[in-house]
């Protein structure tokens, strides 16, 4: 699975994408609420994982997700 952050512009938030091993779009999601989304996929066990790794994330990045 990858991720990637998206930046927003003016009104538009901040994203994240979760894409699968053929870049599939998984879920896409607000950077501020992840909940709703991820758990909806079952990763909300994950959540903070996933999360803390987002935030650290440059926009435009595209890195592999281990979990």
């Amino acid at each position: 699975m990858y991720i990637i952050k998206v930046k927003g512009v003016a009104k538009i938030p901040d994203y994240i994408q979760l894409r699968d091993e053929k870049f599939t779009l998984l879920a896409y999601f607000r950077v501020d609420r992840p909940d709703k989304t991820l758990t909806k996929i079952g990763l909300g066990d994950k959540i903070d994982e996933i999360m803390k790794l987002a935030n650290d994330l440059p926009f435009g990045k595209i890195v592999k997700l281990e979990l």
